[in-house]
């Protein structure tokens, strides 16, 4: 008899034992998934580098329209340097790019980074550059060429940086 209220008792103390586990598991799960979630939308907000590019090179190389106009832009390498740029749609990846469209979008590369990402110092009028990672970055001397080329992505992330400061600086600028 003592032995069955034993038992029956024990069994009570694990089965809430057990709740308290499933319990303690819901929990973690719902803070893990919470957590996921917020990193998601955190990342939505955030835009890539890619979408940073296209949104600083505004317009086509070829045809000079605006990126997005005819879909998705697409990303292709150019020149010896192997540069990313993006065209307006695929019927633009067979054609010649334009040299004044070439040379806006370069200015508007420039013109966003507006600062050289080693140095931290305005960029002169006419900046030296560099391809890194497939990407140009303008430099306020040619000695930082050499620290970009040393170290590409970390320039690159204070790049897309600027660029990010740049665009929200246009956003909030009154029209």
């Amino acid at each position: 008899m003592y032995r069955l209220k034993f038992d029956l008792v024990q069994s009570c103390y694990k089965k809430e034992k057990d709740m308290k586990n499933v319990k303690m598991l819901l929990v973690v799960a719902l803070l893990v998934g919470i957590s996921q979630v917020a990193r998601a939308q955190e990342a939505e907000q955030q835009p890539t580098r890619d979408q940073l590019r296209i949104a600083v090179q505004k317009i086509c190389p070829v045809s000079g329209g605006k990126l997005g106009g005819h879909g998705s832009p697409v990303k292709v390498t150019v020149g010896k340097a192997k540069q990313q740029v993006f065209l307006c749609c695929k019927g633009c990846i067979q054609k010649k790019m334009d040299p004044k469209h070439w040379a806006t979008i370069h200015a508007n590369f420039a013109k966003l980074q507006a600062k050289c990402p080693v140095m931290n110092k305005p960029l002169p009028k006419s900046p030296k550059w560099t391809v890194g990672e497939g990407q140009r970055v303008y430099v306020c001397c040619p000695p930082c060429i050499k620290k970009i080329a040393a170290d590409p992505k970390t320039y690159l992330q204070k790049v897309d940086q600027l660029y990010a400061a740049s665009l929200q600086q246009e956003k909030q600028a009154p029209q």
